[in-house]
């Protein structure tokens, strides 16, 4: 069986105020277009089809042209929600549509509730695992621990148990949208460290074939079975060295993995540049750039007049200006956000009781702070899904 896994499209993002749409829109017809041309017999999206609850209209549009070109074109289609998305929102009309061969996955409650399709070998049996925030669907999992690794388990647990009551033979498939330990991470990406440690080990998906991955942007595989599609554009800079694809997987009737590649139209190359105005502007080996978009960090120790100006002469498509004036670091002119770049919440509240008292916080106040840090988090996050 041949499946496409992409994942988090983000339909209604935009790129440093740069308008996407069009671009997710050549994005839908590719996908469609691969879907027909390698006679795929699946197309698995693994979460974060929106950008936010309650998206633009025009997102809503694409996504549902793009659930109207699947349907005609007789290719299954697996979807989960993402973090971004509103599970409740994106699965309105679920029942209906599955008739049609779109099968919304939203619900955690319904995770062990296979998707069943067949080849010449036998079933198939597609799990969707919905974003799993762990403050909300412990109770549903019954564990104690409201952390990521916790409930994701729990889920895997109830997918082994139902895969075990099918045939003899019978392979499997997992959607998931999650940090799974070692993905790198991009900046464009929501913090999900909400309940504890984001990070789950890829392990947890021990006894399936396959586990196609959301949440991360970078394509990535963590093991021949468990593998990140990544985003299909790139929504920030620290995406530039990405290269932009969806996974090609054949599933072989023993359970046999193959994937490939297939690499995504992307409307202009990314570029993060870094010196002088004057060196900026001079250097003939920026010339390769000069249509790119462009983040340039300027280092002069003196901020330049009008710079963004004089930069969009030469490129044109400049997005993002940083100063970063090379100085000691024990210059007095180094800027607070510099000092505290790198570092989390907790350590700058750590930082800032050692400067007050004289003294760091001993456990039991790490663990205080560590706790209301979570709570805000949490709060952050339910408010997020209440919209």
């Amino acid at each position: 069986m041949r499946l496409l896994h992409t994942s988090d499209w983000h339909l209604g993002r935009s790129f440093h105020r740069v308008n996407m749409l069009d671009a997710q829109a050549a994005f839908i017809g590719h996908l469609v277009t691969t879907a027909r041309e390698r006679e795929v017999d699946a197309v698995l999206v693994a979460g974060d089809v929106y950008d936010r609850a309650v998206p633009p209209l025009a997102a809503v549009e694409l996504f549902d042209d793009a659930l109207h070109r699947l349907a005609d074109l007789g290719v299954p289609t697996v979807m989960i929600s993402g973090n971004h998305d509103s599970a409740r929102r994106l699965g309105v009309g679920a029942g209906l549509i599955d008739r049609a061969g779109i099968h919304l996955r939203t619900d955690p409650a319904a995770c062990a509730e296979p998707v069943l399709l067949a080849d010449d070998h036998g079933d198939v049996a597609f799990y969707g695992l919905p974003y799993l925030e762990p403050a909300l669907v412990k109770d549903e999992f019954g564990v104690t621990k409201a952390g990521h690794e916790a409930v994701i388990g729990a889920a895997m647990d109830r997918v082994r148990a139902d895969l075990a009551t099918r045939a003899r033979g019978t392979r499997s498939v997992v959607l998931a949208h999650a940090f799974v330990s070692g993905g790198q991470i991009s900046d464009s990406e929501r913090d999900i460290t909400v309940g504890g440690v984001a990070a789950v080990p890829a392990g947890v998906f021990e006894g399936v074939d396959y586990a196609a991955l959301g949440h991360l942007h970078g394509s990535q595989t963590l093991g021949t079975r468990v593998r990140y599609s990544g985003s299909p554009l790139p929504y920030s800079f620290s995406e530039a060295d990405h290269r932009k694809s969806m996974w090609l997987v054949d599933l072989g009737p023993e359970g046999q993995i193959e994937a490939e590649r297939v690499d995504c139209p992307v409307p202009r190359a990314l570029a993060r540049i870094r010196g002088t105005l004057d060196e900026l502007l001079d250097d003939p080996g920026l010339t390769r750039h000069e249509e790119a978009w462009v983040e340039a960090t300027l280092t002069d120790a003196v901020r330049p007049d009008d710079p963004m100006a004089r930069l969009c002469a030469r490129f044109p498509h400049t997005l993002s200006l940083v100063f970063d004036p090379d100085r000691a670091p024990d210059d007095p002119d180094v800027s607070y956000a510099q000092r505290l770049q790198g570092r989390s919440d907790e350590q700058i509240a750590e930082d800032f009781v050692t400067h007050v008292r004289g003294a760091g916080p001993d456990g039991h106040e790490r663990a205080v702070l560590r706790s209301a840090f979570d709570a805000v988090r949490a709060d952050d996050t339910l408010r997020e899904v209440a919209r």
